[in-house]
């Protein structure tokens, strides 16, 4: 299929508007994103009335969420290694249908286990389509508009997140559960109907697919998030370390295999390149303070603070609100600034917005926990895209794919991570161990602004050992 010219004879503006093409590809890409990110948020809704519906216990339902979070981080790396090989945009298309016949198929699930199963696939697909969203974004845009994408892209998630609850209670209110899946296909078919001639042919790798490798990825990442989960539900310890072992084996085996591998499924050679490596730290503290936030806030809003479930969910609005708000606007000015200096200060003011929100008073009014929600959204905001950009830079374009799967491999391991050290707060502290949270998840913001300032240094002393020419490539 003949694909329009992508890439411009000259630098353009940075604010010039989007192409056609750009916006055709990118509203396909933000379409399926905005669907896999909806899915997460809405299903958290939603257990109550399902579990009800298909008559099992609150504490069996929570499958419903673990099963499309362990498909998707157990085979991220696989799917964004295939993208190498088969190409993003094939990978892609795939785990789009795939996502769009497994909603079909949960709509109509008629128990427990087979609502589990065809979750399970349905993640597989959102999965697919999030393992690649970022290499796409990188062949859409030239490097110096970059930031634009990354950002539009985290604006998407951000307001996924904010509005799912709110859909899921229309939704609800409308009619049964099963319509949460299946207001799915309209949307997923008109991205493909977009996406089909509007995405962009990347280049293939030389290399093929290693099956194996790709087991053993699966088996790492599954037995990692299980044993989170299972420590975070306070699990027998013999079945919390036996997971942890066998997923240090298969790790250990893993990386043995890709040993002198060009393109290795984990990328572990990446972190020879300092900028990805600062970016990745930089990531893994921020998602670890989002994760501690975002589950314990809600205990802290309603045991703490004595807050109802229904302002508890106004509550949590503003920091994902903020995010989405920030995104674009940290975006476009990641395209003229250093995204370890814009970074760097996102997660200093997440830190600071944490520490406000530990040291609340005992009876505060909603306006003052709103304005504090607000300044960690924005912090968070503020950080996210320019780190987007600064991970997708430092790496070789034909290495996009890794790069993006191991953008959301850390976020969605930190994110599982942060529910555990949840519960070991709450082990710790008893009714406090929200508060204990909060501290320790500023403390992991505060990291990451150190290790974003970091990257200003190597920057520098890249471009000195270069004659003054920039070596973050």
């Amino acid at each position: 299929m003949p694909q329009e010219e992508r890439k411009p004879t000259s630098p353009r503006d940075p604010d010039a508007p989007m192409t056609p093409l750009e916006r055709r590809g990118m509203a396909a890409i933000l379409l399926s994103v905005a669907l896999a990110t909806l899915d997460t948020a809405i299903a958290n809704t939603a257990l109550p009335a399902i579990a009800a519906d298909l008559h099992t216990t609150p504490a069996a339902s929570v499958w419903i969420i673990n099963a499309y979070q362990l498909a998707m981080v157990a085979t991220l790396l696989p799917f964004a290694a295939l993208g190498g090989i088969l190409g993003h945009r094939r990978v892609y298309l795939g785990g789009l249908v795939v996502f769009l016949i497994a909603s079909a198929v949960c709509a109509f699930a008629w128990s427990l286990p087979s609502l589990v199963a065809t979750r399970l696939l349905q993640g597989l697909g959102a999965r697919a389509i999030m393992s690649v969203n970022a290499a796409l974004i990188s062949a859409i845009f030239p490097p110096h508009r970059l930031g634009r994408g990354v950002g539009l892209n985290a604006l998407v998630v951000g307001i996924a997140f904010a509005v799912g609850p709110t859909v899921a209670s229309i939704v609800l209110s409308l009619g049964t559960w099963s319509w949460l899946f299946a207001v799915n296909l309209p949307v997923g078919v008109v991205a493909l109907f977009i996406a089909w001639p509007s995405l962009p042919q990347t280049k293939r790798g030389a290399h093929g697919f290693d099956r194996i490798a790709a087991a053993l990825n699966v088996i790492t990442f599954a037995a990692l998030i299980f044993a989170l989960g299972e420590a975070a539900q306070r699990a027998p310890a013999s079945m919390v370390l036996g997971s942890l072992a066998v997923a240090l084996v298969a790790g250990v085996l893993l990386l043995k295999r890709e040993h002198g591998h060009p393109a290795p499924m984990l990328p572990v050679d990446l972190f020879r390149r300092p900028m990805f490596a600062l970016s990745t730290a930089t990531a893994i503290c921020s998602f670890a303070a989002q994760g501690l936030a975002f589950v314990s806030l809600p205990f802290f809003f309603e045991s703490v603070l004595g807050r109802s479930q229904v302002e508890t969910g106004f509550l949590m609005t503003p920091w994902s609100a903020l995010v989405a708000l920030m995104a674009p606007i940290a975006g476009r000015l990641s395209d003229r600034h250093p995204p370890g200096l814009l970074g760097g200060v996102g997660l200093a003011i997440l830190c600071a917005g944490m520490v406000s929100l530990a040291l609340l008073p005992a009876q505060p009014h909603a306006l003052e926990i709103c304005i504090r929600m607000a300044i960690c959204g924005a912090g968070f905001g503020f950080f996210q895209s320019p780190n987007l950009k600064a991970f997708m830079s430092s790496t070789p374009r034909e290495r996009s794919g890794g790069a993006s799967g191991m953008i959301a491999t850390s976020r969605l391991i930190e994110q599982a991570s942060g529910a555990a050290l949840v519960a070991l707060c709450f082990s710790i502290a008893g009714k406090h161990g929200s508060t204990l949270a909060l501290s320790l998840g500023a403390a992991f913001a505060g990291a990451g602004s150190i290790a974003s300032g970091m990257r200003l240094v190597k920057r520098d002393t890249a471009k000195t050992a270069a004659g003054g020419v920039s070596q973050d490539t």
